[in-house]
């Protein structure tokens, strides 16, 4: 096969046609255009340069993504027998040239690109460039350039993918289609970018630079940015004091925050409450790029390497059947990341900065990976009853070391008698927790109803109260 050339006629006008493209067009055997619709075609044929178009095509296909496919298949095909020219408005952004160099041997000539004009009419600073019928928006971090904005129907879609980020009336630039090499464009609101008289290729959108404090939706970047701002010479003097140690306490906080929201399932402030957890994590990130101790960059390489390597089963040739196999298999890569070979350096790896209750259930469960557990909780729970009485003994001597230890083997094997029995110690706990406010409230509103007071009550008074309460339904 021939090496297929690629060259890029501009914008439209004539005048944006290169002499190295020139060149290229007279050297061919072939030429075949993207598609006839533009001045520069006119001109080619007035210079004597014959050429086919993929025009016909447009009609056959159904849609744009059947199109891409199907004219790389075409170009090769043509190659094979001549020397042939491919060209497009703006080989750097074209869709189907991206295609192509997936599957041919393509010489790409620099040319004027699409965006020249328009840039030049409402000059912005790192302007983002995409095309109408290929857009995707994920946030606001630059001026957004839409190109060929060729129908009203396409337009409406490409709406509906801007309001997801911007007010429906957000100022934008429009600039109608035209022949000459002059762009002006029209102001107008988002919400009329689809009411237009006249939309075809050379037609096109700037979405200029909206102003932090005037957005109503936010990305990922645009949280870096606030923070720039806030730890910055002129930002708050509260964020500028913070070291990784003053927020240590704030990241565990914000954690058990957003897990009492999911446990409310109040999905909102689900997504109110990992916000804040993801300003612990920016908030760390940029103290360490300024400080030399991390970069974002480290953080998110060191997880997204992570999840790959230890999803060998996905990104590798591993198999796990169900999700306790992935669960075998993370564990036994993670052993053999770290070096591990005994399970006592496994125990030991477990964070001391859990919670003591959530330590020691991850500890026992790492204990039974080689066997060393009750099969039935039933055999745990009389553990249980054997450290109960080692606190009373401990109790009795009034030895508080000894009491201490006691209690933390009474709280272990809880943990133990509650894992085997397949319930969240942690989970267990923190209900049992909101049963007894809630009880105690009850309680109370029943003796100040009385006309009394609990300081003035004696336990067994309480108790009385305490019962009653208990046995009622909730």
């Amino acid at each position: 096969m021939n090496q297929i050339t690629v060259i890029s006629l501009g914008p439209g006008p004539r005048e944006y046609l290169t002499l190295g493209a020139l060149d290229a067009l007279k050297q061919a055997e072939q030429v075949v255009l993207r598609t006839e619709k533009c001045d520069a075609a006119a001109y080619l044929s007035e210079i004597g340069i014959h050429f086919d178009t993929f025009d016909a095509l447009y009609e056959e296909c159904e849609d744009f993504d059947e199109l891409t496919g199907e004219i790389p298949g075409r170009l090769i095909a043509l190659a094979e027998e001549k020397n042939l020219c491919y060209a497009v408005f703006d080989a750097s952004s074209d869709e189907t040239v991206r295609a192509l160099l997936e599957h041919a041997d393509c010489r790409v000539l620099p040319g004027v690109q699409l965006a020249s004009p328009f840039l030049a009419a409402a000059p912005q600073e790192r302007v983002e460039i995409q095309t109408a019928s290929s857009l995707q928006v994920t946030g606001m971090q630059n001026p957004l350039l839409i190109l060929e904005c060729d129908s009203r129907m396409l337009m409406s879609d490409v709406k509906l993918q801007l309001l997801r980020w911007y007010d429906a009336e957000q100022t934008v630039y429009f600039f109608p289609p035209a022949k000459g090499t002059e762009r002006t464009y029209v102001q107008i609101p988002l919400e009329d970018i689809d009411r237009q008289k006249k939309y075809d290729h050379t037609a096109a959108l700037l979405l200029p630079d909206v102003s932090l404090i005037f957005r109503k939706k936010f990305d990922f970047y645009d949280l870096w940015r606030v923070m720039d701002i806030l730890r910055g010479e002129n930002g708050c003097p509260w964020d500028k004091e913070q070291d990784h140690h003053t927020l240590r306490k704030d990241l565990i906080e914000e954690a058990y925050e957003a897990a009492s929201a999911i446990d409310d399932e109040d999905w909102a402030h689900v997504a109110d409450e990992l916000g804040d957890v993801l300003l612990q994590v920016v908030f760390h990130a940029h103290i360490g790029e300024e400080t030399g101790t991390m970069e974002l960059g480290e953080i998110t390489t060191d997880i997204c390497r992570k999840m790959i390597d230890r999803h060998r089963h996905i990104f590798g040739s591993d198999v796990c059947e169900d999700a306790e196999a992935v669960v075998e298999n993370w564990e036994k890569i993670k052993k053999e990341q770290r070096g591990f070979t005994t399970q006592s350096q496994v125990l030991q790896d477990v964070s001391r900065g859990l919670p003591p209750l959530m330590r020691a259930e991850k500890v026992q469960k790492k204990a039974r990976q080689v066997g060393f557990d009750w099969d039935d909780p039933r055999d745990a729970l009389q553990k249980v009853e054997e450290e109960a009485r080692e606190v009373r003994q401990a109790l009795d001597e009034k030895d508080m070391a000894h009491l201490t230890e006691e209690v933390g083997d009474l709280f272990f094997s809880c943990v133990n008698a509650a894992r085997l029995s397949g319930v969240s110690g942690e989970l267990a706990l923190m209900q049992a927790t909101e049963k007894f406010v809630r009880r105690f409230t009850r309680m109370e509103n029943a003796v100040l109803r009385d006309g009394k007071a609990l300081k003035d009550l004696t336990i067994a008074e309480m108790d009385v109260y305490w019962d009653s309460i208990k046995h009622d339904s909730e």
